[in-house]
């Protein structure tokens, strides 16, 4: 099969696509597949490069950029042809349901969530208006529009400050890899923190900042869910900004991490519910607030987690069982059955109605 490994993309995550989709690049079974990369660059135009043949085609995250120097790419190489779209993209045009919207019109194949799942798990206001529907529990929060914003920002402040207590965070609703948000303990803090966000969003979301472990749980599959052992985010400070979880690589990782077998099996059970509650498919990461009374508070799915040797995706997935090759061949092999099962229910409704208007017809004629 024909697979096009799509990353980069128009975001603040473009550089964490790029180290996503090396370390893809150097796991995935070139005995079973025909790769091609597809580079998206941050203006956005798509490049093709050179049929990929071995894991060390590439040598370096800066030869995957180097594709603007081949040739622009055509969508009509995956209308054509039958291939399958494994987008590698974090963040907005890339995990919030837009290109899984241009895919379903091209009737492609993709990898991942669909468009439903990605845009509730990308927006962090509607996510959590869907987990508490759900009966999950997510920690106090209040949405801020830039609008408003604009019109009284002194009443904005006030209203917070009555509603959260100090610490807070201030998240922009539409970003992920911890772009933008910041943890503020004052008035002063809060308001530099809330232009910051509106620099990557026109809505943010302003939490309730609480003493907790950061707890992360791997999900793979479609109707059948399967969840990983969880990982930790051990952190030496409050909070960790992209450069430390990206760049600096400060975050320790710790995996599985130090929990009871009855937190274990809640929050492995928490992270299947979220993932069948925004009605995800593939491949998922639940992420947890975990407080020192052992009380759970969701505080994200992410529809296409970090993909890198580093990330916590692959690694809990390693001590779970599954290696790094398997996971990348599963995780393709999810995406054609879901495709599959979806054109062949569509088939037959398609089907069904012919029927039954060709029987209406015949009863008429009969008449």
């Amino acid at each position: 099969m024909k697979i096009y490994v799509i990353y980069g993309g128009k975001n603040a995550e473009h550089e964490v696509s790029v180290k996503s989709a090396f370390s893809i690049l150097q796991h995935i079974y070139y005995d079973y597949h025909t790769i091609i990369p597809i580079y998206i660059t941050r203006e956005g135009t798509w490049y093709k490069g050179s049929e990929v043949k071995k894991q060390e085609s590439f040598h370096s995250i800066a030869e995957l950029v180097d594709l603007k120097h081949q040739e622009e790419f055509s969508f009509n190489e995956l209308i054509e042809e039958e291939c399958l779209a494994f987008p590698v993209l974090h963040g907005p045009n890339g995990e919030d349901g837009t290109i899984q919207g241009l895919f379903e019109t091209l009737n492609i194949p993709y990898v991942g969530s669909g468009v439903l799942a990605s845009a509730v798990g990308m927006d962090k206001i509607i996510s959590k208006g869907v987990f508490k529907e759900a009966g999950l529990p997510v920690l106090p929060y209040k949405e801020v529009k830039l609008r408003e914003w604009k019109v009284d920002s002194q009443s904005i402040c006030e209203n917070i400050e009555t509603h959260i207590p100090y610490p807070m965070y201030v998240k922009p609703v539409n970003q992920g890899s911890s772009i933008g948000i910041t943890r503020v303990l004052n008035r002063d803090e809060l308001t530099e923190a809330i232009d910051l966000a509106f620099d990557y969003d026109h809505r943010i979301i302003i939490e309730k900042g609480v003493s907790v472990r950061e707890i992360e749980v791997a999900i793979l599959g479609n109707e059948d869910v399967h969840t990983s052992l969880p990982g930790e985010l051990v952190k030496q400070k409050p909070f960790y900004a992209y450069e430390d979880k990206y760049l600096n690589q400060k975050v320790v990782r710790e995996i599985p991490a130090k929990l009871s077998d009855e937190l274990t099996r809640k929050v492995r059970k928490m992270a299947a519910e979220a993932f069948e509650v925004i009605n995800g498919s593939g491949i998922s990461r639940a992420d947890f607030f975990l407080t020192e009374e052992e009380t759970i508070y969701i505080n994200e799915v992410n529809t296409f987690p970090g993909f890198t040797i580093n990330s916590m995706y692959p690694k809990v997935w390693a001590k779970t069982g599954i290696p790094f090759g398997d996971l990348i061949e599963e995780v393709i092999q999810l995406g054609m059955r879901r495709y599959k099962d979806k054109h062949k229910t569509s088939t037959e409704i398609t089907t069904e109605n012919k029927n039954i208007e060709m029987e209406s017809i015949d009863a008429e004629l009969d008449t």
